[in-house]
């Protein structure tokens, strides 16, 4: 038996693969620019008070539903009292000012908001975001976006598992925007043991595993490795959201030395198995398989290391373990992308036999079989691709010119379809 994607990874993995093979660099691609393991970077409330006009805290004051005056129909409104300025939009904010919106909201005085607004003639007011006093001071006393980023996450580190939740979703979405370098340039202050403790909490929300495993990589010591290891051991057949943190965490901790548990469990297996290594089945006997989604998630920490690690694990032995997945049916055109990027040219002729393999015989796998030999053809030494230079070429590079003659010859619609969209960086 094999792994099989589900339609859900397929779309999402379609993505990746659209942004990662289309446009197939010579080298390998840059960092992402914000954390590798967050969910999608959001506009956070820092962000969206400094590109207000005008800011103000405000109280409700009364609210009318759309209604009959007279027969006029009159629209929904809601009425704020400005309590505080933040901004004054070039002087057309000012303390004890009422606000009247055109939308209904329902409350009772002394509920609180902040209102964002930009000016051209007159201060248009946004959607009022509800506060609470703290949540409020959290907001103004916010570094801003302009600050160092040192000075803005070590800040917003205090608030990650904040109990007002406006103010740790808030929090994490700093993060979440927020380079890997400059999470990195912190590490020495993030607070190991309550990050551990977050690791290990099941009340922790899902989404802020990968970000967290991340943290204890950079900051933790043997025992923090030892408990990123248990949760990467720990078999499951569910989609675990954030693990490819965790296990890029780990490797950061401990090097080299966890990629043969990284390759056993996640990379090799393709069934669950308990601690002593037997392999789990469920009620009627069939053998649990390793969700797609794990295996995938330790190419994500694969990838991780190749690119952000600054040589924590030596290039060779990360190809090493990316090689592992070649065998996979259902991972090898990924596979063969991410090993053209790291300029693996040792695989040339075990691709060509896969070529004619009946259990690669997919034309996602071809198509990323011809475009790894393009990559190869074009690696030349600098200056040699934009004019002709004395010397023979690389071997590798002769080599994959012989193998796309031939590829040309026997598949030419499958070269001609892999080289239409193809451009080398």
């Amino acid at each position: 038996m094999s792994l099989k994607r589900t339609p859900c990874s397929m779309l999402s993995l379609a993505i990746v693969f659209l942004s990662g093979l289309f446009i197939v660099p010579g080298v390998a691609t840059s960092a992402v620019r914000s954390c590798p393991f967050c969910a999608a970077p959001s506009l956070t409330l820092a962000e969206q008070l400094s590109q207000a006009d005008a800011a103000a805290l405000v109280m409700w004051a009364e609210a009318k539903k759309a209604r009959q005056v007279k027969g006029k129909r009159l629209p929904s409104e809601t009425t704020y009292e400005i309590r505080e300025v933040i901004r004054n939009g070039r002087g057309a904010v000012k303390k004890g000012q009422r606000v009247r919106l055109s939308r209904f909201r329902s409350g009772k005085k002394g509920d609180m908001f902040l209102l964002l607004g930009s000016r051209a003639t007159k201060v248009e007011w946004g959607s009022p975001l509800p506060v609470t006093e703290t949540s409020y001071q959290y907001i103004v006393q916010a570094p801003s976006p302009e600050a160092a980023a040192n000075k803005r996450l070590v800040y917003f580190m205090k608030f990650l598992e904040y109990p007002d939740r406006q103010i740790a979703d808030d929090a994490y979405a700093e993060f979440a925007n927020a380079p890997y370098k400059d999470i990195a340039a912190i590490s020495k202050l993030v607070p190991r043991a309550k990050v551990a403790r977050w690791i290990s909490d099941a009340r922790t929300p899902p989404t802020r595993m990968g970000l967290y495993g991340l943290l204890l990589g950079l900051s933790g010591n043997q025992t923090d490795a030892s408990l990123m290891e248990k949760k990467i051991s720990t078999p499951s057949e569910e989609f675990r959201l954030g693990i490819d943190g965790v296990m890029s965490g780990y490797l950061l901790l401990v090097g080299e030395k966890g990629l043969p548990l990284i390759e056993q469990l996640k990379l090799k297996n393709q069934f669950l198995v308990d601690a002593n290594g037997k392999v789990l089945t469920d009620k009627k006997g069939r053998k649990k398989l390793v969700p797609f989604s794990e295996t995938y998630a330790a190419m994500q920490a694969l990838r991780f290391m190749w690119s952000y690690a600054d040589g924590r694990i030596a290039k060779p032995r990360l190809r090493q373990s990316m090689r592992i997945l070649l065998d996979r049916p259902e991972l090898a055109d990924l596979v063969i992308a991410d090993l053209a990027r790291w300029k693996d040219w040792s695989i040339q002729d075990r691709l060509m036999t896969m070529y004619d393999d009946k259990a690669f015989n997919v034309p996602a796998i071809k198509r990323a079989v011809v475009r790894y030999m393009l990559v190869c053809s074009k690696d030349l030494p600098k200056g040699k691709n934009k004019k002709k230079t004395a010397g023979p070429n690389p071997k590798h590079v002769d080599a994959a010119l012989k193998h796309l003659a031939v590829l040309r010859k026997r598949d030419p619609k499958t070269v001609m379809d892999a080289e239409r969209f193809f451009f080398l960086k």
